[in-house]
């Protein structure tokens, strides 16, 4: 909890110090009317997936990827999102948007096709990471889809608060420590999100290659965990063994970067025996524990927006942190767009919570316990008796999660930003779902499937047909959808440029690239 020196130094600040940015970047598979996943390409009306600044794909030539600017309100980027959803289902009538995290009917690892940008050797870069991926860890995982939330405080609120801590050290190191202070706090208590935000309590039974003794079948296509929140973030979800040596707690940017570093140059056995090449193509860019930056998944990640040929890590090491990553939220598939304002706003003021309270390092042992703790959230969060361990005593989820949002609730009184009257709403409504775990939206779906005779491809496919009539309902304006148009004909054309601009050997780009 903040305490009464802080809370008084806020309330004095002036509003702008909080209007806090934040963009999204929300992934969706295209299945057909079955809700079996799209074996057609990348729609040419979308755009180049390679240069399009809002609409991509993300593994998956069948998974789209609308990414909203940086704003500081979250209506503003509910309207982008829906605008992006609105044009991708106009210009494509015969598919739907899947609208859960867990994917749809698959049919075996090669009816997952690997997305493709062109003949550039940035592209070809892009379709060999993804083929290295297929052969780490199977095509099916990563079908996985989820809401990315990247959120930053404005330049204006770093000098004002490191003059109220009393800090000397450059503004730079002063933000990466911060920023890193939340990255720690945040996965304290993330395990909070994955009870709010779960949405994956079952699967159908074409994403697993085995049963599993966890889940009991529902239907007769569905498998389903009575209390899970969300298994895409169980292991079952997006796993990586070979990772799991890494140790990454977010203690410092340095240590941060040297741990990646030395995996992205440490060879791994298993990836060794696959052979980076096998009949003159590509199987992975390298035999490293990690290909590039990116394959490292974590729940959350530090970000600074690259330049022109610059990698992820040696933008963090020359300007320090810009901005935060968050990828543990689920699709929510009661909602057309997935996400909603009041979640948005409750985002930025629990990662403001999360910035401002005091977040020490840590310890190997500590984070074991705060994977375990989210381990139980995910399979275990609607269990009303769940108890977590905090600092060696056990604590009750909902009981802790109270006192989260009553921390949340001190900044938003101190503060009174414009918007207050929103955060609050969307705190109350939270602090309810904590009474009601079967309000939550993992328990919607539970509930749903296990009340009625539908299997989760039914509900779902539904679900989809749902939300594309409710979107469609009031179309795009004329001028929007010409915009959105020309916007994907400037891409196609970038693309073409960047093709025909490529030149030398695509094996010393390979080089200089992971030696860069």
């Amino acid at each position: 909890m903040a305490d009464a020196a802080f809370l008084t130094w806020l309330s004095k600040q002036p509003q702008a110090l909080f209007k806090f940015r934040h963009g999204l970047e929300k992934e969706g598979l295209r299945v057909d009317a079955t809700g079996r996943i799209s074996q057609k390409g990348h729609p040419a009306e979308l755009g180049s997936a390679l240069t399009h600044p809002l609409i991509t794909t993300d593994y998956s030539e069948a998974l789209l990827e609308f990414i909203t600017p940086a704003v500081d309100s979250p209506e503003a980027s509910m309207n982008c999102l829906r605008e992006l959803h609105q044009f991708a289902l106009q210009v494509n009538p015969d598919e739907n948007i899947w609208p859960a995290s867990m994917p749809s009917v698959l049919d075996g690892e090669l009816s997952v096709p690997i997305a493709e940008y062109g003949s550039s050797h940035i592209g070809q870069l892009k379709h060999i990471y993804r083929h290295g991926l297929w052969h780490r860890y199977g095509r099916i995982m990563q079908t996985i889809a989820g809401v990315h939330f990247n959120y930053s405080v404005p330049d204006e609120f770093w000098p004002a608060w490191q003059a109220f801590k009393g800090d000397t050290d450059s503004l730079v190191n002063f933000q990466s420590r911060r920023y890193f202070g939340l990255i720690r706090h945040f996965r304290r208590h993330s395990w909070l999100l994955l009870y709010l935000f779960g949405a994956s309590p079952a699967l159908d039974r074409t994403f697993l290659r085995e049963n599993t003794a966890r889940l009991r079948a529902q239907g007769t296509y569905t498998l389903m965990s009575p209390t899970a929140t969300t298994l895409r973030m169980s292991d079952m979800g997006y796993t990586n063994s070979a990772q799991q040596s890494l140790k990454v707690c977010f203690n410092s940017l340095p240590t941060y970067i040297k741990t990646l570093r030395q995996a992205l140059h440490t060879p791994y056995p298993p990836y060794e025996a696959m052979g980076i090449k096998q009949d003159g193509r590509y199987q992975q860019l390298n035999a490293n524990i990690l290909q590039i930056e990116n394959e490292y998944y974590s729940d959350i990640r530090p970000k600074r927006t690259t330049r022109s040929g610059e990698k992820p890590l040696q933008a963090l090491e020359e300007r320090g942190v810009e901005y935060i990553e968050v990828r543990c939220l689920d699709l929510n598939p009661y909602l057309p767009l997935g996400v909603d304002s009041d979640q948005l706003h409750f985002m930025n003021w629990f990662l403001f919570w999360c910035l401002t309270e005091e977040a020490p390092e840590i310890s190997d042992i500590e984070c074991e316990r705060v994977e375990f703790n989210k381990k139980l959230t995910v399979l275990y969060g609607r269990d009303p008796e769940l108890l977590l361990v905090d600092r060696g005593a056990v604590r009750s989820l909902r009981e802790w999660g109270k006192d989260i949002l009553s921390g949340m609730e001190s900044l938003l009184q101190a503060v009174q930003p414009d918007n207050a009257v929103q955060v609050q709403a969307a705190i109350t409504r939270y602090r309810a779902m904590l009474a009601a775990p079967e309000t939550t939206p993992s328990g919607q779906m539970a509930a749903a499937l296990a009340n009625d005779t539908k299997d989760y491809r039914t509900l779902v496919a539904r679900l989809a047909a749902e939300h594309r009539d409710t979107l469609l309902a009031e179309p795009l304006s004329a001028d929007r959808f010409d915009a959105l148009a020309q916007e994907a004909e400037l891409s196609i054309a970038a693309q073409d440029e960047l093709e025909q601009q490529t030149t030398g050997s695509f094996d010393a780009f390979v080089q200089s690239y992971i030696n860069r």
